[in-house]
C-alpha cells in the first residue's frame, strides 16, 4: 500500500479548505447590512428553513469528506496480505488393470473416469499396464494428454468388447493362471523412477520427487503360481514410497478373518499409505476415483506462500455511497 499518498491528500485537503475559507472571508467582507432583518429571522418558518439547510450542509459536508477520504485510500491500494498452500501438480499415477473377463466392466469404468480427468490434468503424468496372467505396459508413464486420452479411449472399447479392439488385450495370456494380482502389481510399481531420480534400468529420469500412486483394479480371484505374492508386491510399493489405492468389485472372500484375500488386499494397500474400496457395482469407480484425486492433491500440498491483493472494494464503495449522498444533499442545497 502506498501510505504516503494519504498524508499528500489530507495537505491537500487542508488547502482547499483554506483557499474555501479565506474565500468566504472575502465575500463577507462586500456584504452589506439590511435594517430590521431580525423580524425575518425571528420567524418560526425561517428558524426551521435555516435548521434543514444547516442539516443538508453538515450532510453535504461530511459527504464531500468522507467521498476524499476513501477515495484517497483506495488510490492508495489498501492491499490483503493471505498466506496459501498451492495444490502442486507432481504427481506420477499407474492404472493398473486386471484383464481377467469378470473385470470389464469396472476397468472400462476407470480408464472412462481418466480420461475425462486428463483433460484437466496440468504437470501430472499418467501410465496404463494391464495384466492377466502376464503384465503388459500399454504406455509408460507420460503427460502427452491427448496420447493418453486416445489409448484410453481404446482401452475403454477393448474392455466393453468393441469389434476389432480384441487385440489390445494380446500378452495378458502368456503366463499360466489368472489374475496374478502380486505380478500385476510389482510390474506396475516398477514403471516408476527412483525415488533417487534415476530410471530403474536406465539414466536419471526425474528431477524432482513427484508423488507416486497405482489405481489397482482386480478382482481378487487368484489362479495360479505368481513370481511376486501379494504381500511382496506391496513391500516394493513400500520401498518405492508407492501409493496402492485397490478397487475389488468382487470383495472375493470366504468370511472376515485375517488371511482372507480381501482383507489380504485391503491390508497390502493400506500399509502403502493408500486405501481398499470394494466396490458395489461398476458405476461407483467414477466417485472413488475422485475421491483418491482429492486424497492425492491434499497430501501434496506445496509450501505456504505469501499472497499480496488489492483490496479497493471497501473504500470505493464508501466512495460510490458518499458520492451519492453528497448529490443528493447538494440538490437540496440548491438556491
Amino acid at each position: 500500500m502506498y501510505w504516503w499518498i494519504l498524508p499528500v491528500a489530507a495537505a491537500a485537503a487542508a488547502g482547499a479548505g483554506w483557499l474555501v475559507f479565506r474565500k468566504g472571508n472575502r465575500e463577507n467582507a462586500r456584504r452589506r447590512p439590511v435594517a430590521n432583518a431580525d423580524r425575518l429571522t425571528a420567524l418560526p418558518e425561517y428558524q426551521a428553513a435555516l435548521r434543514r439547510y444547516r442539516r443538508w450542509l453538515g450532510v453535504a459536508a461530511l459527504a464531500a469528506s468522507a467521498l476524499a477520504a476513501s477515495a484517497a485510500i483506495a488510490v492508495a491500494r489498501p492491499v490483503e496480505l493471505t498466506t496459501i498452500r498451492p495444490v502442486q501438480h507432481n504427481r506420477d499415477i499407474v492404472l493398473c488393470l486386471d484383464a481377467s473377463g469378470s473385470m470389464s466392466s469396472a476397468d472400462a469404468r476407470v480408464v472412462e473416469v481418466f480420461t475425462e480427468l486428463a483433460a484437466d490434468f496440468d504437470g501430472e503424468r499418467i501410465g496404463l499396464t494391464i495384466f492377466d496372467s502376464s503384465a503388459v505396459q500399454v504406455f509408460p508413464l507420460t503427460d502427452d494428454y491427448s496420447y493418453v486420452q486416445e489409448q484410453l479411449t481404446m482401452a475403454k472399447d477393448a474392455f466393453n468388447g468393441e469389434a476389432g479392439t480384441s487385440g489390445f488385450l494380446d500378452g495378458t495370456w502368456n503366463g499360466r493362471g489368472s489374475s496374478l494380482i502380486g505380478d500385476g502389481l510389482a510390474s506396475c510399481v516398477e514403471s516408476f523412477p527412483a525415488a533417487d531420480g534415476t530410471a530403474h534400468d536406465g539414466p536419471p529420469r526425474d528431477e524432482s520427487p513427484r508423488s507416486r500412486s497405482v489405481v489397482l483394479a482386480t478382482d481378487n480371484f487368484l489362479s495360479g503360481d505368481p513370481i511376486f505374492t501379494l504381500d511382496q508386491a506391496g513391500d516394493l510399493a513400500q520401498e518405492r514410497d508407492v501409493r496402492v489405492y485397490a478397487l475389488n468389485p468382487g470383495d472375493f472372500d470366504y468370511g472376515t478373518a485375517a488371511g482372507q484375500p480381501g482383507a489380504l488386499l485391503r491390508a497390502a494397500a493400506e500399509a502403502t499409505g493408500g486405501a481398499y474400496y470394494p466396490l458395489d457395482s461398476p458405476d461407483a469407480v467414477a466417485g472413488i476415483v475422485r475421491d483418491v484425486q482429492a486424497t492425492e492433491a491434499a497430501a501434496i500440498q506445496g509450501a505456504p506462500r505469501a499472497v499480496v491483493s488489492d483490496r479497493p472494494d471497501l473504500p470505493l464503495t464508501v466512495a460510490l455511497l458518499s458520492g451519492f449522498v453528497l448529490a443528493g444533499a447538494s440538490w437540496r442545497l440548491r438556491p
